[in-house]
Formats: C-alpha cells, sequence, structure tokens
C-alpha cells in the first residue's frame, strides 16, 4: 500500500475514533455541539482553550467529561485572589528523614497533570496567572532553579465569567495568545434545556467512558500534521490574518478604524491547524475554505483589541470577523 493510502487510511480509523469520542462527550453534555467541537479541536491541535460563558452552563462538567472520554488524568483548580504560584507549580519542603537527616522534597503541584482545568482563571493575580505561562507554551515548570517536565499530553481548559468582573484581573495579552481557540459558552435553546432538565434529575444520569488513550491522543496530533492542506486554503489563512493588521495594506477601512491591534503568526499557525480538526471532525481528509470561515472567529477574537472609540460605538470583535471573512470568500469566488 502506497504511503498516500496509509495515509488516508489512518485519517479515516482517527474519524471514526473522534465520532465515538463525540458521542460519549454529548451524553453528558447536551448540546452545544460546537462548543465540543472546539474543545476536541484545541487537544487534537495539543493547544488549549479558553471558555467563556456564565456559571451553570456546565463548563465544568463539560472539562471532567472531556477528561474521562479522552483518558487524561485531571486536576482542577479553583483561581482565587489568594491564590499563589506555588498553589499551582508545587514547591519545595524540608523533610526530616528517620536518622535526623534533612533535605528538601519537592511536592507537586496540580499542574502535574495532562488536563488541567483553571476555573475562573481572571480571579487570580497577574503574577499567579503569569505562572502558567511557561507550563502553557513549553510544556514545562521552573521552580527553585530546577526545570521539570509535565505530563504528555498537556492541555490546559480555562474558563471565564464574561459579565462579573469586579474583583477580577483580565488575561494578559501575551497570555490570551497562548490559548489556541477562544470557546463561547452560550445559553442552550429551549428543546436542549428541556432534554438537559430531564437527563440530570433523574434517578441515573450517563456516564463518561474512556474513548481515547493519552498514547492515542498524541498518535492523533501527530495525524493531523500531516493532513494535506491545499494552496487555496493556506492563502486564505494568511490573506485573513494579515487583513486584520491595521496597519497592513489588506486591512480595510472599517478595521483600521475598530481594531487598535491585530493578530500575529502564532493566529495563522493557530487557523492551519484548527482548519485541519474540523476537517477531520466533519469526516473530511483535507480542509477546505469553509473551515478557514468556521474557524475565524474562535481562532482571532481573543487575538485583537477593539480601538477606543470602536468601544464607545459598541463594535463587536466576533461580527467584524464573519464579515470580513464572508466578504473575502466572495471576493474570491467573483475573481
Amino acid at each position: 500500500m502506497a504511503s498516500g493510502e496509509d495515509l488516508v487510511a489512518e485519517i479515516e480509523a482517527l474519524e471514526d475514533k473522534l465520532a465515538q469520542a463525540k458521542t460519549a462527550i454529548t451524553r453528558r453534555f447536551i448540546g452545544q455541539e460546537r462548543v465540543v467541537e472546539l474543545t476536541l479541536t484545541s487537544l487534537l491541535c495539543g493547544g488549549h482553550g479558553l471558555l467563556i460563558g456564565l456559571p451553570g452552563l456546565g463548563k465544568t462538567r463539560l472539562v471532567e467529561t472531556v477528561s474521562t472520554v479522552m483518558g487524561l488524568n485531571g486536576s482542577r483548580v479553583q483561581f482565587t485572589p489568594d491564590l499563589m504560584p506555588a498553589d499551582i507549580l508545587g514547591s519545595e519542603v524540608l523533610e526530616t528523614g528517620a536518622d535526623g537527616s534533612r533535605a528538601f522534597k519537592f511536592i507537586p503541584g496540580p499542574i502535574f497533570c495532562q488536563l488541567l482545568m483553571a476555573d475562573e482563571i481572571n480571579r487570580a493575580s497577574p503574577r499567579t496567572q503569569s505562572a502558567l505561562l511557561q507550563a502553557m507554551q513549553e510544556k514545562v515548570v521552573t521552580v527553585a532553579g530546577e526545570t521539570r517536565q509535565l505530563d504528555a499530553p498537556f492541555h490546559v481548559l480555562a474558563t471565564q465569567n464574561p459579565i462579573e468582573q469586579e474583583g477580577t484581573y483580565p488575561l494578559p495579552e501575551a497570555q490570551l495568545d497562548r490559548f489556541l481557540v477562544q470557546i463561547d459558552v452560550q445559553y442552550p435553546d429551549r428543546q436542549t434545556e428541556k432534554e438537559i432538565l430531564l437527563s440530570t434529575t433523574g434517578a441515573e444520569e450517563a456516564e463518561a467512558y474512556e474513548v481515547f488513550t493519552p498514547a492515542e491522543l498524541i498518535a492523533a496530533q501527530k495525524l493531523l500534521r500531516r493532513m494535506p492542506v491545499g494552496d487555496a486554503v493556506v492563502e486564505m489563512i494568511l490573506d485573513l490574518v494579515r487583513a486584520f493588521r491595521p496597519h497592513d495594506p489588506l486591512a480595510g477601512e472599517r478595521v483600521k478604524d475598530t481594531v487598535a491591534w491585530g493578530p500575529g503568526p502564532r493566529a495563522a499557525q493557530a487557523l492551519m491547524l484548527t482548519v485541519r480538526a474540523r476537517a477531520l471532525l466533519e469526516g473530511r481528509l483535507a480542509p477546505a475554505p469553509e473551515d478557514v470561515i468556521n474557524m475565524a472567529r474562535p481562532v482571532l477574537t481573543h487575538r485583537m483589541a477593539l480601538t477606543f472609540s470602536a468601544r464607545a460605538r459598541g463594535e463587536d470583535l466576533g461580527s467584524l470577523i464573519d464579515e470580513v471573512a464572508h466578504r473575502m470568500v466572495a471576493t474570491e469566488a467573483a475573481a
């Protein structure tokens, strides 16, 4: 069998397994298919996800279910203003042996896991938030001058409440950029809420079960990077990212008037990975231009900022992203 045929067979096998994982997750996290797809996308790409939604929408339930289904060892940290970096990373303690000798012993913190849920991440101080930066980017932590490797795979799923901002510390741009996607968790529709009501208030609830193992997830992440991406999709990704940089020739007048600063190269890298993941979840062998449009908002929204005048006008970045992406596709189709 040729290598191309091998790749197709591997992709098709992974698509079947992802379909099983999605089914297992939606048994407990009912409806909200978009949220489930974006969460799986962040894991498939080896990245991190920022879940934004009001309390009570099932964000914690989702992360716990994903941890079980993907076979990952998970930890949860409730971020509070008094949380210290050592509470996450771990610390060295002086331990006395039976013979009276003393030595420092490292006590690992909850970050030594494969899936860390950082609940209400913006409630911790900037000093504590920054403790995650090295871990999210380099998959290592440095404590007491010694660098320690984190478990593989390592992912962070952080949550944020978009309404209650009193006593919070907004995440710095450098940390926001390290989240592969922003996942907006909305209210369910009426029918979905009815299903949630019936399935969660009875004598029994659906149990999560393992579909992937950590080794299988790592293999899936490597396979995703081998998926082919057509030149048209690559060019569209570049055009889209550059169109949101106010000083770039591709930027339109509305972008220049609305966007204070645009996405960097990491946004293009994130789009390259996420369009492949979406194609996999949709049961296709390669991404298409519609995948770029679909992933533009979750990849770009948290990597941009509105100007002061745009905020005063009540402009919305998500709507701007959708508008520019659709206009770009329409222009290319007409050409």
